[in-house]
């Protein structure tokens, strides 16, 4: 029996093909249901809607159900449309009449509205936790092999002197500003939707500011029209965070595979890490690497599908919106095994000593020529073209000595004080705040 269902029936197509894969995905929102269905019960009881005794009761089989939810054999009963319609028919079949009482006040709408932002708060902090470890293996590499120095590239073109620290450490610091993009996604995601109802609010004299510390929410949509078009909006916000951080892994994978390939020759790996061919004995495939970069595009375009989903919607509910977790749902898990993959390889690179000591390199310290003449007294320009002019003619000689020491360059990565702006970015997530509001909604 589905909720909406009075005397007539759905034809068996039209409820297959409108549910769809929809009640896959709504055992993953399962345990949000019912921390989100505690909160309104609380708020029922508090606002007189429900009786303390009634109240109780609910409390009480939602909070045995919690642990249920979360266990892999939980499944959805054949005649239960959704995840919401499930946590109703199992407290009622519990608990007679006053199960049916925990819709009072709200909507499916706004139901899957807080399923979802309480889902995806737990999804960005597990993110959150993988991207960290990401970070510091990369820092540890950076520090480990600052000393090492690697050609760097234009367009392709041997250009300057770099170092396999500047090189590690850059994508460090990228994880740091994709940090700032999912925190910014957060903040949109930690505001509470519950008791906008259909989108249009409710009648009963609800306390929504109640729900929304009982779920550790920062804020609550205080417009119930709007609560209902952050849906989608939320959803776009968050891919867009997880397409930045997709960003920086893709164009790493991208210079790993590079590197790794006999023509650089500048990094490998254990066999072990590499896969090989059925036909040529000498194959150590970089498929890691190149599985991570396919993986991380495919998330990069998942904001303009749910850009392009969403188009020329107007307000209001519309059940597009179920499709957005087809795609959005399993990105999560996807970059944080492409994260943790990552991590695997960077904890067994070996890199390959005195790179730059090969003469094909020689290009690459004509700068640093440049630079010498000017330290003489002579003008940049003048000097640009002195050396020019000597690459031309073939009577460049070159030094591989350099010195870079201002803040950020080979030889000062500031390495620390990259980390200390992490650090100050994961300050602004309240995870500790949240996990202490829902422990509270659980236990008695």
């Amino acid at each position: 029996m589905k909720l909406w269902q009075k005397n007539t029936n759905a034809t068996e197509a039209v409820s297959q093909f409108t549910v769809g894969n929809d009640q896959a995905f709504d055992l993953q929102l399962a345990p949000f249901d019912v921390l989100g269905s505690l909160a309104h019960v609380k708020m029922l009881g508090k606002v007189g809607l429900l009786s303390t005794t009634e109240m109780d009761s609910l409390v009480k089989a939602l909070q045995a159900l919690y642990p249920i939810t979360k266990e892999k054999g939980f499944t959805l009963d054949p005649d239960c449309e959704d995840i919401h319609s499930q946590v109703e028919w199992m407290l009622t079949k519990q608990l007679g009449d006053t199960g049916k009482k925990i819709h009072t006040a709200r909507s499916r709408n706004d139901q899957v509205l807080v399923d979802l932002k309480l889902f995806l708060r737990e999804e960005i902090k597990q993110t959150v936790e993988g991207l960290t470890v990401l970070f510091a293996c990369l820092q540890q590499q950076s520090e480990k092999y600052k000393e090492d120095l690697l050609p760097g590239y234009t367009h392709l073109q041997l250009a300057m002197p770099s170092s396999f620290g500047l090189w590690l450490g850059a994508y460090a610091e990228s994880l740091c500003d994709d940090l700032i993009g999912l925190e910014a996604a957060f903040q949109i995601v930690n505001k509470n939707p519950l008791g906008s109802a259909a989108g249009y609010g409710s009648s009963f004299p609800i306390d929504r500011s109640f729900t929304t510390k009982l779920l550790g929410f920062a804020d609550l949509h205080y417009n119930v029209v709007y609560a209902q078009m952050s849906r989608g909006k939320t959803e776009r916000v968050v891919a867009q965070a997880l397409a930045g951080i997709a960003e920086t892994l893709s164009r790493f994978s991208m210079d790993a595979c590079l590197y790794m390939n006999q023509q650089f020759d500048f990094i490998s790996f254990p066999q072990e890490l590499t896969t090989g061919s059925s036909i040529m004995p000498h194959k150590k495939n970089p498929d890691v690497f190149e599985i991570v970069r396919g993986q991380c595009n495919r998330i990069k375009a998942l904001p303009n599908e749910i850009m392009l989903l969403t188009t020329n919607l107007p307000s209001g509910y519309h059940r597009e919106m179920q499709l957005l977790k087809e795609h959005l749902f399993p990105s999560f898990t996807t970059l944080r095994h492409c994260m943790q993959m990552l991590t695997v390889m960077l904890e067994a690179i070996v890199i390959k000593k005195d790179i730059l000591q090969d003469a094909r390199y020689q290009p690459l310290f004509s700068v640093e020529a440049v630079n010498k003449l000017v330290q003489e007294g002579v003008p940049f320009r003048d000097a640009y073209r002195q050396v020019g002019l000597s690459i031309e003619e073939g009577r460049y000689t070159w030094s591989g000595s350099i010195s870079h020491t201002h803040e950020g360059s080979i030889g000062q990565l500031c390495n620390q004080t990259i980390a200390a702006n992490l650090q100050t970015i994961l300050g602004r997530f309240p995870f500790a705040t949240i996990d202490t509001a829902l422990r509270s909604l659980v236990v008695s």
